[in-house]
């Protein structure tokens, strides 16, 4: 008890570089081997043995494999990894009812039972390490009041003394809140990004900052991340009580007893859990996933997830699942074994139950463009597929974030459907780059000649030392004349210096701000100052 209010210690597991560890037991290879997992590219996780001979996450592939020749490639596979962490799961269930799995390679479940079993949170972290390590996998555990200090803790191998969660977070680096998707939501990276620029790097250090001005200047998710940082719960929004009739079940008939089936049957189970929880405004954050068998038995799991989960979301954690219990199982007879040294399944499924264990107001989150059920994303892509039939691949591109010095280089256009990878690598250094923010228009087709004048009414001009001829003060375009008020720069370039279809080796930028409350953002080059994009 503390202050009259008992105090839920929660126990995480983390299996370090599981899809690497995943597919090094599918393809039958140790552990110990270097083995790398990549995604568009580049290395996603990588062994152990694949570090200490000089691979590292964000490797290209390339780079890989002539530092460690004898490296082992998969590719990314999520089913793969989901499916193979279930005898994790159902191994640490053994001695830790309620295990939640976070993500293939992390799971969850209240300290309580195991500490008050095993008589302490040192013992039963010891034992649930022992079990987990008779299945040939690394694992660590980590102990907290809060689950996501938990996840942190598990990094370390850490229990986190009672109400001690915002001093074992403070000298962590803030790059710690967006390093683990089970939970933070990718765009917590670009977060933690510019609270580094801004002299931010300790977790502590943004602890120390008023919640009110976190609210206003970052946003919803960076409230939530501040509350982690000061060691409280990660979901500070209120729940809404669930009603009993947004459980959906189906009778499988004929039994599920092949993952192709069950990938069909988890689509439709999902699309209908969704719509009720659409009528009842609600979006679920805990889902537990409920399997009835041919031979009697119950299997159950439940996933929680950093973010609600769309229909897709749901589809897919529904298929992982149900891959795990069909293909590898967990309550076979002693001896029943597959080729990778797993128990065989229970059975063919013969029915199917979704229930929402937690769920929010679906108005306290905001879904993308297309909508929130995956439905309206599908017709999307459709129409899209068909513009492209009609006018060729390139008529319908996305955006990628690349590298480059200019806004416009930062730009990479791929045609929609096919893989989104960047022209030039975003996180390599780029000397001489426009710091942030971008303009958010951009004139790249045709760029507006503009003339900067002094105050005297002089042109000002770029030399070849890098130096402006004077203070900007004017800017004339065809709208008008304007007052600079405040200009920042210039930011020099000297590219592409050896090639011949470059007029001039030097480029600069200017960033002003008018009386007219315009910003806006010109580069000088051979053809005088044209406007390059503007600051809405």
């Amino acid at each position: 008890m503390n202050g009259g209010t008992t105090i839920s210690r929660t126990l995480v597991v983390w299996c370090p570089d599981w899809p690497a560890v995943a597919a090094a037991r599918l393809a039958g290879h140790p552990v110990a081997d270097p083995v790398a997992v990549f995604h568009a590219n580049r290395v996603q996780a990588c062994t152990t043995a694949a570090r200490n001979e000089g691979v590292h996450l964000g490797q290209r592939r390339r780079d890989a494999q002539s530092r460690c020749p004898n490296l082992h490639i998969a590719r990314a596979d999520p089913d793969r990894d989901a499916r193979l962490f279930e005898p994790v799961a159902a191994a640490v269930e053994t001695i830790a009812p309620g295990v939640e799995i976070l993500r293939p390679g992390v799971l969850a479940c209240s300290a309580r039972g195991p500490a008050r079993y095993f008589g302490s949170e040192i013992a039963a972290a010891e034992k649930i390490v022992d079990i987990v390590e008779s299945l040939n996998v690394e694992c660590r555990v980590g102990v907290a009041d809060v689950l996501a200090v938990a996840v942190l803790a598990s990094r370390s191998s850490t229990i986190v003394p009672p109400a001690g969660s915002a001093e074992f977070c403070a000298p962590l680096p803030i790059t710690e809140l967006a390093r683990d998707p089970a939970i933070s939501p990718p765009e917590r990276a670009a977060l933690t990004d510019l609270l580094v620029r801004l002299g931010i790097t300790t977790i502590g250090a943004f602890a120390a900052l008023p919640e009110i001005k976190v609210a206003t200047r970052f946003g919803a998710d960076a409230v939530q991340a501040h509350r982690l940082a000061r060691g409280l719960a990660e979901r500070g929004v209120s729940r809404r009580q669930i009603p009993d009739e947004l459980t959906v079940e189906q009778t499988c008939d004929p039994p599920l007893d092949r993952v192709d089936t069950a990938a069909f049957a988890a689509r439709a189970l999902a699309d209908r859990f969704h719509t009720r929880l659409a009528d009842a405004g609600l979006a679920c954050t805990r889902l537990a996933i409920i399997a009835d068998t041919e031979r009697g038995s119950r299997l159950s799991r439940i996933w929680r997830c950093a973010k609600p989960l769309t229909a897709a979301a749901t589809a897919d954690r529904l298929r992982w699942q149900l891959d795990g219990w069909l293909t590898v199982g967990r309550t076979a007879r002693p001896g029943d074994l597959t080729e990778d040294g797993y128990p065989q399944g229970p059975g063919a499924i013969v029915r199917l139950t979704l229930e929402p264990v937690e769920a929010i107001g679906a108005g306290l989150i905001q879904y993308g463009l297309w909508g929130s059920d995956g439905q309206d994303d599908q017709r999307a892509g459709w129409a899209f597929a068909r513009v492209q039939g009609l006018l060729g691949p390139e008529s319908v591109v996305t955006p990628v974030l690349s590298g480059g010095r200019g806004p416009a280089d930062r730009i990479t256009l791929v045609p929609w459907g096919e893989e989104k990878t960047a022209q030039r690598d975003p996180s390599a250094p780029w000397p001489g780059a426009l710091p942030a923010p971008s303009p958010t228009r951009l004139a790249t087709s045709d760029p507006e000649n503009v003339t900067v004048l002094d105050a005297a009414g002089r042109p000002v001009l770029f030399t070849g030392r890098g130096l402006l001829t004077g203070s900007p003060a004017w800017v004339d375009q065809q709208g008008g004349r304007q007052h600079i008020d405040a200009w920042a720069g210039p930011w020099v370039l000297d590219e592409r210096w050896w090639a011949n279809d470059t007029p001039t080796r030097y480029l600069s930028r200017l960033q002003v701000v008018t009386d007219a409350g315009v910003a806006m953002l010109m580069r000088f080059g051979a053809d005088g100052w044209q406007l390059e994009g503007v600051y809405d």
